[in-house]
C-alpha cells in the first residue's frame, strides 16, 4: 500500500508518499513556510505524487498530522487528508507531532523511553513521555516546566522536541537530545500511520483554545423573527 502523508503542524508545509509495504519512502515535497499552508499544500502534495510517480488512485490511505502545533495549520492539513480520504474512499489516520517527536528520538535512541515537550508560549509545555517500548505513559498535556523536569529527573529519558534543551538546563543534567524542532521528519508521520492502520477519523489536537477570539463589541445581536 502507497500513503501520503500530510504535516502542516509548525512551520513547515511537508508531503511524502510511502510504500509501507516495502517500508521507504518514495517521494516528498517541503516548504518552509510559517504561515500560507492553505495556499500551498496541494502544490506540495501534487509535487510528492509526482516525484514518487504515484497517481491519487495508487494511494491506499492519508495519514495527517493533529498536532499540537499551529492552530490554522492544523486545520489546513487535517481538512484536506479528511477531504482526499473521502473523496478517494480510503483511511485517513492521525498522528500527533508529540509520538512522531519520540520515534524520531528512538531511532536515535533505541531502547530508551522519550519525553517530548513543545514550547507552547504563556510558561507552557505541551508535553507526552514514552516508555522504552514507546507506549503512551503520560499526555498529550498541557504542562509546566516544573513538571516536566520532574518527569525528566525521575526517568532520565530522551529529550525531543522545541523545549528539549530549556528541559535540559532547568535540571541542570546531561541528556541525550533528540531532534529539536516543533515537528518531526515527514516520512516519519507514514511510518507511524502504516503501523496504526485504519481508526477514527483524524481530528486537530488543540490542548488549549486559541488565541483568537471575537471581541465583544462586535458581536451582533441575533434577530429575532
Amino acid at each position: 500500500m502507497k500513503l501520503l502523508a500530510i504535516d502542516c503542524a509548525a512551520s513547515l508545509c511537508a508531503a511524502c508518499v510511502y510504500d509501507a509495504e516495502a517500508k521507504r519512502e518514495l517521494g516528498r515535497s517541503v516548504l518552509d513556510l510559517g504561515k500560507g499552508h492553505a495556499e500551498h499544500l496541494m502544490a506540495v502534495i501534487e509535487e510528492a505524487l509526482k516525484i514518487s510517480a504515484t497517481g491519487y488512485a495508487g494511494l491506499g490511505a492519508i495519514a495527517v498530522s493533529v498536532g499540537p502545533g499551529s492552530f490554522t495549520g492544523l486545520r489546513v492539513g487535517v481538512s484536506a487528508a479528511r477531504g482526499l480520504a473521502l473523496a478517494l474512499k480510503i483511511p485517513a489516520i492521525g498522528v500527533t507531532s508529540l509520538e512522531a517527536l519520540a520515534a524520531q528520538a528512538a531511532e536515535a535512541f533505541p531502547g530508551r523511553p522519550v519525553l517530548s515537550a513543545l514550547d507552547a508560549g504563556r510558561e507552557e509545555i505541551h508535553a507526552a513521555f514514552f516508555d522504552a517500548l514507546m507506549t503512551l505513559a503520560f499526555g498529550p498535556a498541557v504542562t509546566t516546566l516544573s513538571e516536566v523536569v520532574a518527569i525528566a529527573r525521575d526517568r532520565s529519558p530522551v529529550l525531543a522536541g522545541t523545549a528539549a534543551l530549556q528541559i535540559a538546563a532547568a535540571t541542570g543534567r546531561a541528556f541525550d537530545i533528540g531532534p529539536t524542532s516543533a515537528t518531526a521528519d515527514i516520512a516519519v508521520y507514514a511510518r507511524l500511520a502504516a503501523a496504526k492502520g485504519e481508526g477514527e477519523r483524524p481530528k486537530p489536537l488543540y490542548l488549549r483554545g486559541a488565541d483568537a477570539k471575537p471581541q465583544a463589541g462586535f458581536i451582533l445581536a441575533r434577530l429575532r423573527p
